[in-house]
């Protein structure tokens, strides 16, 4: 009898050790330091603080975006903590090559945090503006390019699209690389009702905009 305890005891512990290290497994271990950037995000006076940091131990490279404001008492806390806003650096289903871009880089300017990113055919940028305890994104502003060849000289296509989320106001312009001026503008109202928040920011989400 003894001994069916002690078999059921030790079936216990190994169920509960397996479960602990899945736990830890997906927590990750986010060491290494990649982006660091410190600026006044909430109107405060005081500096907060944005990191990125990767998982070195996962084959993809997993990273993980994380915002600390400042409170009163000078400390730092978490307010946002995210591993969908940045791509890992070799996706799972590009099965051990690199996604093909740049880690974003994050700026902050007039309480506003900036994500660059690159995308296919050019750049994105996000604007997130603190709003009654949640990052909204307000802006998006798109550069692409496409190259085309005319009738006698090659020249590139750039398309620049501005989105004022708050406004809906969503603006398209063709422009051509050998200044041939304006070829043409689209302007269209496209309203996102509540506006997208940081912490639920996907990095697929580029397609949307």
């Amino acid at each position: 009898m003894k001994s069916l305890y002690l078999y059921f005891l030790c079936i216990l512990i190994s169920v509960q050790m397996n479960s602990s290290a899945q736990n830890i497994k997906n927590k990750g271990n986010y060491t290494y330091l990649v982006r660091e950037e410190k600026g006044d995000l909430n109107n405060d006076g005081k500096m907060d603080r944005i990191t990125v940091k990767m998982d070195l131990t996962d084959e993809t490279r997993p990273l993980r975006f994380q915002v600390f404001l400042s409170q009163p008492n000078g400390k730092l806390t978490l307010a946002v903590s995210s591993t969908k806003v940045i791509e890992p650096q070799y996706p799972v289903e590009k099965q051990g090559k690199p996604n093909g871009y740049q880690i974003p880089s994050f700026f902050i300017e007039k309480g506003i945090l900036r994500m660059w990113s690159e995308i296919e055919g050019g750049n994105i940028t996000y604007d997130f503006k603190y709003n009654n305890g949640n990052f909204e994104l307000i802006k998006v502003k798109k550069f692409t390019h496409d190259e085309t060849k005319g009738y006698i000289d090659e020249y590139t296509i750039f398309t620049e699209t501005e989105f004022n989320l708050i406004s809906g106001l969503r603006t398209e312009t063709d422009d051509r690389s050998d200044s041939g001026g304006i070829l043409s503008k689209r302007k269209k109202i496209v309203l996102i009702r509540p506006l997208p928040k940081l912490q639920d920011f996907k990095f697929s989400d580029k397609k949307i905009y």
